[in-house]
């Protein structure tokens, strides 16, 4: 599928909070309940939010024509060239044709190591990320707004 992966702009924010909410509600549906969802979204993808995630970090959107149809926020850890990938979610009609790995690879083109925190159940999730190479370096429980998740922590050497 023709697509194009570009930097996120203030006229994405809009595009940007529909791709996380559709996807989270796709994705978590049978592992974390709707409330807790809603209010992660609420907060975590405010127009306020993004836009301070934009100077703080590299945030990616993956175009289809002209549609927004995915993204992905890299943000550093420290000096060394290590990078934590906090977020990347594709609409779910488009998963699975490559545009998720075009994000994974912009994003990832100058750092030496990725590291992702991914809900054990989300086995899309966990795919992705073996097949990116990817592997599991720590686990534990974790409180997500009173609702109880088993998350795993994967890591990706590059350089």
């Amino acid at each position: 599928m023709k697509h194009v992966i570009e930097k996120m702009k203030m006229k994405d924010i809009h595009s940007v909070q529909q791709v996380a909410t559709e996807s989270w509600h796709h994705t978590y549906k049978d592992i974390i309940p709707l409330d807790v969802q809603n209010n992660f979204l609420r907060a975590a993808y405010s127009t306020d939010m993004l836009k301070k995630r934009m100077e703080e970090s590299k945030l990616w959107v993956a175009l289809v024509e002209t549609k927004v149809v995915g993204f992905a926020n890299f943000t550093p850890v420290n000096e060394k060239g290590d990078s934590e990938l906090l977020a990347i979610y594709l609409l779910p009609e488009y998963q699975g044709k490559g545009i998720g790995t075009a994000l994974f690879e912009k994003g990832s083109r100058h750092v030496k190591k990725v590291i992702v925190h991914v809900e054990r159940e989300n086995q899309s999730g966990m795919s992705f990320y073996r097949t990116q190479g990817f592997s599991v370096t720590d686990e534990f429980d974790e409180d997500f707004d009173g609702h109880l998740l088993q998350t795993v922590q994967m890591t990706l050497q590059i350089k």
